[in-house]
């Protein structure tokens, strides 16, 4: 990569979107690299992220104690504010004449899609307006589908705590199977089961629940739906569920729509009631009584479920955000990639911002299998590595009964 001369002046940085476990990894890893480079001068935080920094908001990250970084390793949610906010039309150059003011040279965004998007506006504005602003995005979301990276800070840790909570709800439901014989366990997402698919990292045999799961990739079929959970049932005597907040069937009609709560800025359909959906379908056509779990923000940000893997790549992923500003990068997202051998290792790469924005990485067909509910070995051997340390053995008794 060709090093442009450094430029020297300010850093401003920001957090969009969902909150995740580990966005504040980051910042720290963003803020310590700024620390030691001379080019960096100042170096500000945007509360709430560009909506806060279009208010003006902004505070200076190096009055924050060493302490007080080293916590934020560990500490969940986005400690900065962050938002969801579309930029206007006029946002673009409104930011990058704020920018031009307050002397700010290099301005990185922590988010996903969306968030990529407003980061690549901003990179054009700059542009346009001729100022020299090295606009660099650092890929966060737990939905794990932003193209061109392998995968997504925030992603290992949120799949560690699904698969950690659908073993340990299964055995509520495997210990009282007359009570409610369906669980269905609705998980986050968006458009992409990378979430929902994490549920099988926990099976240790093929009865092991989820025995079930359903994913956006695959148009849902109510009547398959039942003909599967009665099949379960019959089987196992009880029956497992994991899907995905949004499921559509074959005519793109969104399962639980009817429950839905409007739009957010951008566009995207906030869908509630898909479990609720389920369990009702149940009850209708099986008779049997069935319940649903909804972990809900836990998911986004459990420390118990901190992967450390997860961590450590946020961490160098806000450094090499940094860095590769000070280089001469500009319009571009910090990009995960894992590096080829038999041992899980990873480097950073990059990518155009312009490709990242508004973009979705859906599960491989290959990470399927053949009817859709399940997860194959090609899938486990992808996202195993991205959860950190071992999940937890549960014990089975051997159940010998008296003569």
């Amino acid at each position: 990569m060709a090093t442009q001369r450094a430029e020297q002046g300010h850093m401003l940085i920001g957090q969009s979107g969902g909150p995740t476990a580990v966005i504040n990894a980051s910042l720290v890893g963003a803020i310590h690299e700024a620390q030691r480079l001379d080019a960096v001068q100042g170096i500000y935080g945007a509360l709430n992220g560009i909506e806060g920094a279009l208010q003006r908001r902004i505070i200076d990250l190096r009055r924050e104690s060493a302490a007080t970084l080293d916590a934020l390793l560990n500490t969940p949610s986005a400690a900065l504010g962050s938002c969801r906010y579309k930029l206007q039309p006029d946002d673009p150059a409104r930011a990058v004449n704020l920018m031009r003011e307050l002397g700010i040279r290099y301005f990185l965004y922590i988010g996903g899609n969306d968030s990529a998007d407003t980061a690549h506006r901003i990179a054009q504005a700059a542009a346009e307006m001729q100022y020299e602003l090295r606009v660099v995005g650092i890929p966060k979301t737990i939905d794990n589908d932003l193209p061109l990276t392998d995968h997504c800070p925030g992603y290992g840790s949120a799949a560690r705590f699904i698969a950690a909570a659908v073993m340990d709800s299964a055995r509520c439901t495997e210990a009282l199977p007359g009570h409610y014989p369906v669980k269905i366990i609705e998980v986050m997402g968006r458009y992409a089961g990378w979430l929902a698919g994490a549920a099988a990292l926990g099976q240790r045999t093929p009865d092991d629940a989820p025995h079930l799961i359903y994913v956006p990739e695959r148009p849902f079929d109510p009547a398959q739906f039942v003909q599967q959970v009665r099949a379960t049932v019959r089987r196992r005597g009880y029956c497992v569920i994991v899907v995905s907040e949004h499921l559509a069937d074959a005519q793109g009609r969104q399962i639980g729509e009817a429950q839905a709560q409007g739009q957010d800025a951008f566009g995207h359909t906030l869908v509630e009631g898909v479990a609720q959906t389920l369990v009702d379908l149940v009850k209708t056509e099986l008779g049997l009584r069935a319940r649903f779990d909804k972990p809900g923000d836990e998911q986004r940000m459990a420390t118990a479920h901190i992967s450390r893997t997860d961590r450590d790549e946020a961490y160098l992923a806000g450094r090499m955000a940094m860095r590769y500003a000070v280089r001469g990068v500009t319009d571009k997202m910090v990009t995960l990639v894992r590096a080829r051998g038999p041992r899980y290792a990873c480097e950073t790469g990059l990518a155009d911002l312009a490709s990242i924005a508004n973009s979705q990485q859906l599960l491989p067909p290959a990470y399927l299998n053949a009817d859709g509910t399940g997860m194959t070995p090609a899938f486990l051997a992808y996202a195993r590595p991205l959860i950190g340390d071992p999940l937890p053995e549960h014990a089975t008794l051997r159940g010998e009964r008296l003569a």
